[in-house]
């Protein structure tokens, strides 16, 4: 009779890291520049390019 191989557990199930550019809020603020002289006029927020607007990074 062969030996039994002993049973690997499962892997944990990790949850998705968090996105650092937008700190997992999927929305990253841009300053917002007017004129020739380029002046800084406030911020705009939008879409965190790096995941998506999902707030999960990817690798």
């Amino acid at each position: 009779m062969a030996a039994k191989k002993p049973r690997k557990a499962p892997a944990p199930v990790l949850e998705p890291a968090e996105c650092k550019p937008c700190k997992g809020a999927g929305e990253v603020s841009r300053a917002v520049y007017v004129g020739r002289k380029r002046r800084p006029a406030g911020q705009q927020t939008g879409i965190c390019l790096a995941c998506l607007g999902s707030g999960e990074a990817t690798d």
